[in-house]
């Protein structure tokens, strides 16, 4: 499975309706260590078919953002059945990352 870009539009469809847990990267264009995970997080995408994984980037949705108290980036959030039930702030290796998904 492929990341999707997450979006105000598609949030709830994607998200909160998901019958699958949604690991969330809060992410920007300019952050360096956002660019270090990405590859991670596609290769996670590809390996854990149970899951979803979606990008929110920070500058094009604020809103998504201010309303997980997103204050650094990267930050995971793992949403299931419509609420956050982890976060982790930074770098992440797969296997942290893979284990946030098995919780």
């Amino acid at each position: 499975m492929r990341t999707l870009t997450i979006t105000k539009e598609n949030f709830e469809s994607e998200v909160i309706n998901s019958k699958k847990p949604v690991l969330l990267d809060f992410w920007a264009e300019w952050c360096g260590p956002c660019r270090i995970l990405s590859p991670v997080l596609d290769e996670v995408a590809r390996e854990a078919p149970h899951s979803k994984i979606g990008k929110v980037n920070v500058d094009e949705q604020p809103e998504l953002a201010a309303a997980f108290g997103i204050r650094s980036i990267p930050t995971l959030a793992l949403v299931k059945d419509g609420r956050v039930v982890q976060r982790k702030v930074g770098v992440q290796s797969k296997a942290s990352i893979l284990a946030m998904l098995n919780h």
